[in-house]
């Protein structure tokens, strides 16, 4: 029997929750810090039912003291509360001994992160960054024809995710939502950070950084909405030139990427939901027809449990994560002060 701690039950919880239950069963014990005790219990698809409880729904026991929760020695503690809250509860958490699945990103600033990254090696934790891209079929496949020499040195990348802040969960208002804020860790940096952390799994951490953009919607929030940024990549071949757009702007939402090299291109769509290898005026299209996004948060949590065994290794451990929010707080001082950044992330 494993002991599971959940701090935070929002959607993202509740997933990961369901996850447990269902490659688990009752061998997970599910308990669960909650400071607002919401009932509502949100569906994969973003479909919501209130007036249910999420204790009833997935047995879980809720605790309204995260020390009171720490005592009961969970095996591992999912940090799934507001960005602005991650780094100190999973500070209490690896005092505690437990194993850290913190979703992204890691933080919204650095502090606390030396004591944290200390706290994790000093008691040897399985760690991992709720980074799931890293899983996707496809992104796997891509990664592979980088290494590979398919296209032959990789000489530029564009990635591009637009999706509408009022659509990501429809069932709360999105300006009291912490994407909405920044004391909280919004802006889509942040908040869309996951193709910044992919950008960096293919092309390697970046030496430096530029972002424009800023508040350009009429979404009345405090926030970035739309940012441009051009990382610099250090890859094994050679230096590669990445540009990354987000923003909260798009109906219907769009994420796809399109990579370049000397021999050739990778095209991917999301949510065309395949990829495309061209060389030489030839063209093949591979395609994922069993795929489901909930496919990467089953392997993501299987990946941290054999983790947590020694079985594997983790996809993307905290200091990924730590990595990925360097550049993330980099793009945000670049956004701000209108200048490039240089980064020392090897």
């Amino acid at each position: 029997m494993k002991k599971f701690l959940f701090c935070g039950l929002g959607s993202i919880g509740q997933r990961h929750a369901r996850i447990l239950r269902q490659q688990l069963g009752q061998e997970a014990e599910l308990h669960a810090y909650r400071s607002r005790g919401f009932k509502i219990v949100i569906n994969d698809d973003m479909t919501a039912r209130e007036g249910d409880s999420p204790e009833a729904a997935y047995n879980i026991t809720s605790h309204t003291s995260f020390a009171e929760s720490l005592s009961l020695k969970p095996d591992a503690v999912f940090v799934t509360n507001p960005i602005s809250e991650h780094v100190k509860t999973a500070i209490e958490a690896a005092r505690a001994g437990s194993h850290i699945f913190m979703e992204k990103p890691v933080g919204h600033s650095m502090e606390g992160i030396p004591e944290l990254l200390r706290l994790v090696e000093e008691n040897k934790l399985a760690t991992c960054t709720g980074y799931q891209l890293r899983f996707h079929p496809a992104l796997a496949k891509i990664k592979d024809w980088i290494e590979e020499g398919a296209i032959g040195r990789v000489i530029h990348a564009q990635l591009h995710f637009g999706e509408w802040l009022p659509g990501m969960h429809p069932y709360e208002d999105y300006r009291i939502s912490h994407a909405s804020q920044a004391g909280q860790g919004g802006g889509v940096i942040l908040c869309l950070s996951h193709e910044i952390d992919y950008a960096c799994w293919l092309f390697g951490w970046p030496r430096m950084v530029t972002t424009v953009g800023g508040t350009l919607g009429d979404l009345e929030i405090d926030v970035e909405d739309s940012a441009d940024l051009q990382l610099l990549c250090s890859h094994a071949s050679g230096e590669i030139p990445v540009n990354i757009h987000l923003d909260f702007l798009q109906k219907p939402p769009r994420r796809n990427c399109l990579i370049s090299g000397t021999k050739g291109t990778i095209e991917w769509s999301y949510y065309a939901n395949h990829a495309t290898l061209s060389r030489s005026g030839n063209s093949e299209k591979f395609e994922f027809p069993n795929f489901v996004r909930n496919d990467l948060f089953m392997a993501q949590t299987a990946n941290f449990l054999g983790a947590m065994d020694g079985r594997e290794e983790s996809r993307c451990t905290l200091q990924d994560g730590v990595k990925t929010l360097q550049v993330c707080l980099a793009a945000k001082e670049s956004l701000a002060s209108k200048q490039s950044l240089h980064l020392n992330l090897a």
